[in-house]
């Protein structure tokens, strides 16, 4: 009898086992569900209150104007600093631009002085030396003044690629315009696209200020009234139909060409 009810009992302990385990994971997986679901502890039969929802709405709203104002603001600055630097590289194209048409036009004045017949001089070593000499000093007041890179003045010195000390001193003069012409037209240029680089800046700029500014002042309007608050996608829209396409073309250089 004895070794019966023994029998019954081990031939039962695998199955309890199971039972026990299953039952383990289930007590396992129902605590975990209500840690990440806290609101299941709270009696279905208690009504929500509408005074605390309330309340954390307007404290939503309330961060969220506060965060888009202080992203207008820097947007502004932004913009600022952007229309600052887009000015600065004007006034830089501009200089360029006045230097490159005094070059052109000095280098204009001496081409068509070049049809005049080359003053006679006597081919002496003296006079050579007087012409090197000539070269020299105009080549390093290029470079003093920007006008010659120092790679240039390099290859006057060094009388290389067609830099010959032994041309009339007139002649010398008309190359000399001609590189230096050409050095500032480089430099407009390359003022010009740096211009326009900060031109297109600027105007992104101002249109993200514009946008964040619409967005800040629904933020500000739905924070007293009640109402939500305008998207930024939807502020972008309205800031560029309340802002015509070509109210922003006084930033753009007057200068054609």
């Amino acid at each position: 009898m004895q070794q019966t009810v023994l029998h019954h009992f081990l031939s039962k302990v695998p199955e309890a086992a199971a039972i026990w385990s299953g039952l383990l994971v289930f007590a396992l997986g129902l605590l975990a569900a209500l840690v990440a679901r806290p609101e299941r502890d709270v009696p279905a039969d208690v009504a929500p209150d509408p005074a605390a929802e309330e309340a954390a709405r307007r404290a939503d709203l309330r961060r969220y104007a506060d965060e888009v104002a202080v992203a207008a603001a820097g947007a502004a600055q932004t913009a600022r600093r952007r229309r600052e630097r887009w000015l600065t590289a004007q006034a830089a194209a501009d200089r360029a631009w006045r230097a490159y048409d005094a070059a052109e036009t000095s280098a204009r004045r001496l081409a068509g002085a070049a049809v005049l017949p080359e003053p006679r001089t006597l081919r002496t070593p003296a006079e050579y030396a007087a012409r090197e000499r000539w070269l020299h000093h105009a080549a390093m007041a290029a470079h003093w003044h920007g006008d010659l890179s120092a790679r240039q003045l390099a290859d006057v010195l060094a009388h290389r690629n067609g830099w010959d000390p032994r041309r009339h001193p007139a002649e010398q003069e008309i190359v000399l315009a001609r590189v230096v012409r050409d050095r500032r037209r480089a430099g407009w240029r390359a003022a010009a696209e740096g211009e326009q680089r900060a031109w297109r800046d600027a105007a992104l700029a101002a249109e993200s200020a514009r946008a964040l500014a619409v967005e800040a002042f629904a933020a500000a309007e739905a924070l007293h009234t009640g109402a939500a608050p305008i998207r930024r996608t939807e502020a972008v829209a309205t800031a560029r139909a309340a802002v015509p396409a070509g109210r922003s073309a006084r930033f753009r250089p007057a200068r054609v060409g």
